[in-house]
C-alpha cells in the first residue's frame, strides 16, 4: 500500500511538473517582463503563481464533475488528454513553445498589457490546457469523499509544481547566466520525451478503461 502512494506521489508529481515545464514558462516570462524592475517581476511571478494555483486547485476537485455535467467519460478524456500531452511533448522534443501553451499573438499582446501575470502567464502558460487536463485526469480516481489520500497527494503536487515554477521564475537572471540556448534545449527534449511517454501511458489508460475486453479486464 505505502509503495503504491509513492508510485502514484512519484507519478502525479513528474507528470504536473513537466507539463508545466518551469524552464519554458521562464523564456515566457523573461520576455513579457524584459522592461520591468526586480520588484515588478517578482509580483507578476507570485501573482501569475497564485492564479494558476486557483485554476488549477477548482480543475482538481471539480473537474471530473464537469465533464460528468457535459456527458463526456472520463476514458475518453484521458484518451484526447493523452493525445494533447503527446503533441506538447513533440514541441518540446523540437525545443519549440508549443501553441497549446502560449501562441506568438499572445505573447506579442502581453507586452503592452496592464496584467501580464494572468495571461499570458498564469493561463495559458502555467496552467494552461495540458496542465488543466492532466489534473483531471490524475484526479479521476480519486473524488473527495472516497479517496482523500490521493486527492491530497495530487493539490500537494500542484502546490510543489508552483512552487518550484515561482523559484525558477524569481531566479531568471542567475538561471540565464548559466543555463543557455544549448543546455535548454537538451533538458527540454528530454523533459518532451517523458511527456510524450505520460501521454502514452494515459492513452492505453483510457482505451482499457473504454474498451475493457481489449485489455482483458472485462473478462471473468
Amino acid at each position: 500500500m505505502a509503495a503504491d502512494f509513492i508510485s502514484f506521489s512519484l507519478f502525479a508529481l513528474s507528470s504536473i511538473l513537466i507539463v508545466v515545464n518551469p524552464l519554458g514558462a521562464l523564456l515566457v516570462y523573461n520576455s513579457i517582463t524584459e522592461f520591468m524592475d526586480s520588484k515588478d517581476k517578482r509580483r507578476v511571478a507570485a501573482y501569475g503563481c497564485r492564479i494558476a494555483g486557483l485554476v488549477l486547485i477548482f480543475f482538481t476537485l471539480l473537474g471530473s464533475t464537469l465533464l460528468s455535467l457535459f456527458g463526456i467519460t472520463i476514458s475518453a478524456f484521458t484518451i484526447a488528454g493523452g493525445v494533447l500531452l503527446f503533441g506538447i511533448g513533440m514541441e518540446m522534443v523540437y525545443a519549440r513553445t508549443s501553441r497549446a501553451k502560449v501562441t506568438a499573438t499572445e505573447k506579442y499582446e502581453s507586452i503592452d498589457a496592464d496584467d501580464i501575470s494572468s495571461m499570458p502567464l498564469a493561463f495559458p502558460m502555467i496552467s494552461g490546457p495540458g496542465t488543466i487536463t492532466t489534473v483531471i485526469v490524475l484526479s479521476k480516481d480519486a473524488p473527495i469523499l472516497s479517496q482523500p489520500i490521493e486527492l491530497g497527494i495530487i493539490l500537494g503536487s500542484v502546490i510543489l509544481t508552483l512552487i518550484i515554477t515561482y523559484l525558477v521564475l524569481v531566479s531568471s537572471e542567475q538561471i540565464t547566466k548559466r543555463v543557455g540556448q544549448r543546455e535548454y534545449r537538451v533538458v527540454n527534449r528530454l523533459m518532451g520525451i517523458m511527456l510524450m511517454a505520460i501521454a502514452v501511458q494515459f492513452i492505453i489508460n483510457g482505451i482499457s478503461q473504454a474498451f475493457p475486453m481489449l485489455t482483458g479486464t472485462g473478462i471473468t
